[in-house]
């Protein structure tokens, strides 16, 4: 994947994850109230990485979703299109082989990985059918998909507050620790139009895995989505 591959990417997108990196797990960890680490846990505990597996986490950021696969004694390849985010991975976490890579056009021959992830990424995929398509490429038959995302509260009345927290709560906290707060504001609003639990099942069928299914965390706040190759 060359620079030139990488600037075909939306442009404002690209920077603005650019422009959050150095403080992106801060953030994170402070607007989702450290519900984060719970979701990254049960992530590693659906892929159920073995030794000797190759992982392919896509949309990796700076990789500290990546480093407990590595923990578990698999290789994990952290990927994601910002370079601003693989600088900041880079230098935290040396290890680690982070790789640039456009989701939609990913630098792996065919059938390289035995699981493939992707948390809180595939909306920011240009075209998430393709990212996910993509994904099914580079995985082995028989191989794993989990897909950790934002979704849709199942309980009515809490679904309200949330969407009031995410459109008025998050950009204002965001302000006070982000080191490139509006780019929160995009965040909110392309989880608040991402679709359900069973609209997203619908894509990874139609992208090409088999037998999806999700698990609801923090009342359907997040979604995590599992299917096989």
């Amino acid at each position: 994947m060359t620079r030139a591959d990488l600037d075909k990417q939306p442009t404002d997108v690209r920077r603005m994850f650019d422009a959050v990196a150095r403080r992106y797990d801060l953030t994170n960890d402070v607007l989702s109230l450290g519900q984060d680490r719970r979701w990254r846990t049960e992530v590693v505990a659906a892929v159920a990485p073995q030794p000797g597996e190759l992982v392919l986490d896509l949309a990796a950021g700076t990789g500290t979703s990546s480093e407990p696969f590595a923990e578990a004694g698999a290789t994990v390849v952290p990927c994601d299109f910002s370079l601003g985010m693989l600088r900041v991975g880079k230098s935290a976490r040396p290890a680690l082989p982070f790789t640039a890579g456009d989701g939609t056009r990913l630098p792996f021959a065919d059938a390289t990985f035995d699981a493939v992830t992707i948390s809180f990424g595939l909306r920011n995929i240009v075209d998430p059918l393709a990212g996910l398509a993509e994904l099914r490429r580079v995985t082995k038959p028989g191989g794993r998909l989990v897909v950790c995302e934002f979704s849709h509260p199942t309980n009515a009345p809490f679904r309200k507050v949330y969407l009031e927290y995410l459109m008025k709560a998050l950009p204002a906290i965001a302000r006070a620790v982000s080191s490139s707060p509006d780019a929160y504001v995009y965040l909110a609003e392309s989880i608040r139009a991402w679709p359900d639990q069973e609209g997203l099942a619908r894509l990874i069928r139609e992208a090409g895995w088999t037998r999806p299914q999700w698990r609801n965390l923090s009342g359907g706040i997040v979604a995590l989505h599992r299917a096989t190759a």
